[in-house]
């Protein structure tokens, strides 16, 4: 096979690449000479079809499936003997012209071919013992406890019925049936029974719990409300509807004590182990926020050292689909990118931007995890999926099935655990220093890193034997 380097600047290469004849003829005979045992054709018994009837029938699809092949361990063995990298797979392109691919069917010509691809960068890890990173933690304020404990003895109040005729108020009850349509017709989701709202809470649509106060048991009343223009069901978001509720009771708030045997009722043993509890889950929630803080400035220095060229198709793939999402989220909402403080032009601009530094990041995680052999075990995988499963209550099976018949999806959920997995290799080397903050503080610091917030969207290019997710990490997931 000859190879001819056409094209060599910066990243990208054409190579003209041309297999002899002669070769072709020969893996066609290999191929042939399999299929004789196999074929059955009328009038010859199993085994005993001359070769050139054989070569006859099936010569131009066997010559066919031999370019394939030839073409394709051509173009990899030429990769391997070069120690190129391709960002993407290459493209192939074949003559035009008709006469001379049928002398390469009758092996008359060689196949000869033009292959154009990206190669990826060689990068040049920093020494990550130079990041310094200043962590901040927060201390959980004693009266945000009290505050969480207060509203676990809310959640747990009895209720008991009002007497007869009470009208319903803010702290009180409600027991109700209700039917939710719109334009006279119901709607999913729109139907409930014996449902319990307690007027004040803000658990219902804006509106709704308001014009429950007043009514008695046995009453039906229709409300009319909106839904907000950003509600989740988007076939609801900022449609009029109306309820037509029939109440069932109205009942009043008991008192509780909080003890320890109101701690056991809830499967801890006292209100000391109580308060614990819901300490740690207020220092969870503010672990999160500071892990994502880390992760943001970490990310922020490997961005700041690794400065080198990324494959053009890479970002352009990158771009494509974050700029599908911020449309879809520009239309979706009826706004325009001036409603935004901004032009379509300098969108464009800022994102492609974001769609660099995403792959950037992405190769520089990549080679990280490469080098120090960091993967994502069986077990983990299988524990995202779990993860990913139980997101979607009542849909489990439906949601295990996709992800099991859809390999790209299912590889794509190790790609933040390996991600997360090469961030906190980098930040135990980096020099972290802890600070301790206030609340707000932390809040508004996690804020600004998403200040540049895009709708999700990654390039999976794992070129080492990894999976990961190209980040830019202006976006939280």
């Amino acid at each position: 096979m000859q190879v001819t380097e056409t094209l060599n600047e910066g990243l990208k290469r054409k190579l003209d690449l041309s297999i002899p004849a002669t070769e072709l003829s020969e893996q066609l005979d290999a191929k042939l000479n399999e299929l004789k045992d196999r074929v059955q054709l009328k009038g010859f018994r199993p085994g005993k079809v001359p070769f050139a009837h054989l070569k006859k029938v099936y010569g131009r699809a066997a010559m066919s499936e031999v370019m394939q092949e030839a073409i394709n361990s051509g173009v990899q063995k030429t990769l391997d003997e070069r120690e190129e990298r391709a960002a993407l797979q290459p493209q192939i392109d074949l003559p035009e012209d008709q006469e001379n691919i049928n002398k390469v069917f009758d092996g008359d010509a060689d196949l000869a071919f033009t292959v154009t691809y990206e190669v990826l960068p060689e990068i040049e890890l920093m020494d990550f013992k130079k990041i310094s990173v200043s962590r901040p933690v927060i201390e959980v304020p004693e009266e945000e406890i009290q505050e969480q404990l207060d509203r676990v003895v809310e959640s747990n109040t009895p209720y008991e019925a009002a007497p007869e005729g009470t009208k319903a108020e803010n702290g009180h009850r409600v027991m109700m049936n209700f039917l939710g349509k719109i334009d006279g017709e119901p709607f999913d989701g729109g139907k409930a029974e014996n449902t319990p709202i307690v007027l004040g809470s803000g658990q219902f649509i804006p509106g709704f719990e308001e014009q429950i106060i007043g009514v008695k048991a046995g009453e039906n009343k229709t409300i009319e409300v909106t839904f907000p223009d950003d509600y989740r069901a988007e076939h609801l978001a900022g449609k009029t509807a109306q309820f037509d509720v029939e109440v069932l009771s109205v009942e009043v708030p008991g008192k509780v004590e909080v003890n320890d045997e109101f701690a056991q009722q809830l499967g801890v043993e006292s209100v000391e182990k109580l308060r614990e509890a819901i300490r740690d889950s207020i220092q969870s929630e503010y672990d999160k926020l500071t892990e994502r803080r880390v992760k943001r400035l970490v990310l922020d220095a490997l961005d700041d050292a690794h400065k080198f060229d990324v494959p053009e198709q890479l970002v352009e793939q990158e771009f494509n689909s974050i700029w599908e999402r911020v449309k879809h989220e520009i239309e979706h909402h009826g706004r325009s990118f001036e409603d935004e403080g901004t032009t379509e032009e300098d969108a464009r601009k800022d994102y492609q931007r974001i769609a660099e530094r995403r792959v950037r990041l992405g190769l520089v995680v990549a080679e990280i995890g490469s080098k120090n052999e960091i993967q994502v075990t069986e077990d983990e995988h299988k524990q995202a999926l779990m993860a990913e499963v139980q997101r979607f209550p009542g849909q489990e099976q439906e949601v295990y099935d996709y992800y099991l018949k859809n390999q790209n999806a299912l590889q794509s959920l190790r790609a933040p655990i390996f991600e997360s997995k090469v961030i906190a290799f980098v930040t135990e080397l980096a020099d972290v220093k802890d600070e301790t903050v206030t609340k707000d503080e932390l809040i508004k610091m996690v804020e600004e890193d998403n200040e540049d917030e895009v709708p999700e969207a990654h390039v999976h290019h794992d070129h080492h034997d990894h999976d990961h997710d190209d980040h830019d990490h202006d976006h939280d997931h």
